[in-house]
């Protein structure tokens, strides 16, 4: 699905800050991976250039065949429409919509009707045990529960390639478990390809593979167990 080849990333300032030094990487169809590291080694950059936010200042960031660096605005907005949905550690809800209008925000904007629109939401809405909340704002739900809101409109679209930056960060252990337990089934049931950034061990964990970063290079690439 997913292959990079020498993948740099320099950014200029009063210095110039290289991300990442030479990123050679492939992340196949229907994996499940963590990447780890220290702050600073790359790994949010790395994230940005799978999703098609950024570009490499050199290599090749291929997507079944088609190089992102080389490919236009547009191609790349139709590529993130399409392909990727996004997780984030801080939920990016809109505060003023309830959960169901939350969820299908990236339908609307895809142009999709109102009836599929309702009838996919309610799908991804029991997916994720939020059938109850559909009718409440974010304010009015727990951490975990805004999370799983976030979980549902990446979900909504039914786009192969999900990437979740720090999904569990700002849970507690209990409900940090819940959302790594449903990443995990969305994985299993679904065949989504799943790359999740992660500081957390127990997190990378519940992750088929693990790679880690360190001063924006592959310091290592291995298989892990994962969760059932």
């Amino acid at each position: 699905m997913l292959k990079l080849h020498n993948v740099c990333k320099s950014y200029e300032g009063k210095s110039q800050v290289t991300a990442l030094a030479g990123i050679d990487l492939a992340i196949g169809v229907g994996e499940m991976v963590a990447i780890m590291g220290p702050s600073g080694s790359g790994k949010s950059t790395l994230l940005n250039l799978m999703g098609g936010l950024d570009i490499p200042t050199s290599g090749e960031v291929l997507v079944s065949g088609k190089d992102l660096a080389r490919s236009n605005e547009k191609e790349r907005s139709l590529y993130r429409r399409s392909q990727i949905s996004y997780i984030f550690q801080a939920y990016h809800l809109m505060p003023t919509l309830k959960v169901n209008q939350n969820v299908a925000l990236p339908l609307h904007l895809a142009g999709v009707s109102s009836g599929e629109i309702s009838r996919q939401v309610a799908r991804v809405l029991q997916e994720v045990g939020l059938v109850a909340r559909a009718n409440h704002l974010p304010d009015e739900l727990s951490g975990g529960e805004r999370q799983r809101v976030a979980i549902a409109r990446a979900l909504v679209t039914g786009a192969p390639l999900l990437l979740a930056d720090e999904p569990t960060g700002n849970l507690d252990s209990a409900r940090g478990e819940e959302i790594l337990n449903l990443l995990r089934s969305i994985h299993r049931e679904r065949g989504t390809t799943i790359v999740m950034v992660t500081h957390d061990h127990h997190a990378a964990s519940a992750c088929d593979r693990l790679i880690k970063l360190r001063d924006g290079r592959v310091e290592g690439d291995s298989a892990l167990g994962g969760k059932q």
